[in-house]
């Protein structure tokens, strides 16, 4: 009868273990840095959390981000290396919240300079209804946002103007959003990329809604 194989000592094992690590543990630590980096500056995704941006944005909703929008920065903090176009109105946003730095998703509704008006959910951006008519989806230039009255439109706005390097936001449901009329402006160096469009809504599984 053949005699058991002996167990490998401690020692060999330890040693085996060293040399897989030195030969697949780096390039795998590389890689998942890599992915990291990658999500931090390139792509990402947010999952909208309540209905101050319906109809737009549905609670549930899962939603790509483009951290490249407005600047390639370097990861996990906000210093632009690559800048690149500024935020203009209309733009849904995921940003860091001035008054508590939780990250939330609004709508850039004016940008430094502009003189906002607000008056029953209805906006004026230099003097210019953005809605031809009450209850018209509003026009940003190319991009419409229709609006969600059913709570009525929040605090108004008298004459607000923006600030150089800043923009103000709103929620679509105007009278269930905490937004810029709640928190101030955001800094444009605090938006962390532009929302593109949903890809998963509760009810519906994935698809594609553009923003």
């Amino acid at each position: 009868m053949p005699a058991a194989p002996r167990p490998r000592p401690p020692a060999h094992r330890a040693q085996r273990v060293r040399a897989w690590l030195r030969r697949e543990g780096v390039p795998l630590v590389c890689l998942l840095g890599l992915l990291l980096v990658a999500r931090s500056s390139l792509a990402n995704h947010y999952h909208v959390p309540s209905g101050s941006m319906e109809p737009t944005l549905q609670p549930g909703d899962r939603v790509v981000v483009d951290m490249r929008a407005y600047g390639l920065r370097v990861p996990f903090t906000e210093w632009i290396v690559w800048p690149a176009e500024a935020p203009v109105r209309g733009d849904v946003v995921v940003f860091r919240s001035p008054a508590d730095g939780l990250r939330l998703i609004k709508r850039v509704v004016a940008t430094g300079g502009d003189r906002v008006d607000l008056v029953d959910g209805h906006l004026s951006i230099n003097g210019v209804a953005l809605a031809p008519v009450p209850g018209a989806p509003e026009d940003f230039g190319g991009r419409q946002a229709v609006l969600d009255l059913g709570a009525g439109g929040g605090p108004d706005i008298d004459g607000l103007r923006v600030p150089e390097g800043h923009v103000l936001v709103l929620g679509d449901h105007r009278g269930a959003s905490l937004d810029g009329r709640w928190f101030g402006f955001v800094p444009s160096a605090a938006i962390y990329g532009q929302a593109r469009g949903v890809f998963w809504r509760r009810g519906e599984g994935f698809g594609w809604h553009p923003l």
